[in-house]
């Protein structure tokens, strides 16, 4: 009962939307209706400015960061940190709150890997900050930094990488692909902003970026 009561949490952690409750607080918008209606920073950032989505990647950051240090503080084993990971990654991409619609899971995923392994999500946000500075794609920059961390996990030998750890990273990096695929398609169209670029609202109106 313990560790499930625990894990219920991580996945409640995890199912916060903080994007839809930061545009509610500071813009007054359900940021859904704009752009490509994600919940996640991005939206949040071509929508509302850098401000507010660097609020929403911290926080988004902060739920996976915190659900596996609650597991390993309660001394759990291995493979019930990885499930609390998973977990608080499921509740940001399908979120109870938001009937279990949600983000790519990407800054939320990044948290799990900070508290689990921080110099390989060091070097993985690095590789998203190169990748982005010269495509300007925000999601290729993502994809390539999450496949870039179980492939950093199984090389690294000095790192001596749990197992579970390992999987959780293959898991991980295959669902924020697969929660990507709307962006590879727009990728082939043509039609994926770039970063900085502004985005019009869903229903009509204007853009809130300057707002």
């Amino acid at each position: 009962m313990k560790h499930f009561v625990i894990l219920a949490a991580c996945y409640l952690m995890g199912a916060i939307p903080f994007g839809l409750i930061v545009g509610k607080l500071l813009k007054g918008v359900d940021i859904r209706k704009f752009g490509s209606g994600n919940i996640g920073a991005t939206n949040v950032y071509r929508t509302l400015g850098p401000g507010p989505a660097l609020l929403v990647f911290a926080l988004d950051t902060a739920k996976g960061f915190f659900a596996v240090t609650l597991c390993r503080h309660l001394t759990l084993s291995d493979w019930f940190v990885v499930a609390g990971g998973l977990l608080a990654v499921a509740g940001h991409t399908f979120s109870v709150f938001l009937k279990f619609q949600g983000g790519r899971g990407v800054a939320t995923a990044l948290g799990v890997i900070v508290g689990l392994t921080p110099a390989i999500a060091a070097i993985a946000l690095g590789l998203w900050m190169v990748i982005v500075a010269v495509t300007r794609y925000i999601s290729v920059g993502s994809m390539l930094a999450a496949v870039s961390v179980p492939i950093l996990m199984i090389s690294w030998n000095s790192m001596r990488v749990p197992c579970p750890y390992k999987i959780l990273a293959c898991i991980a990096a295959a669902a924020i692909i697969l929660r990507h695929i709307p962006n590879l398609r727009r990728l082939a169209a043509g039609t994926e902003p770039k970063f900085g670029q502004k985005v019009q609202p869903v229903e009509e109106g204007g853009d809130l970026t300057n707002g």
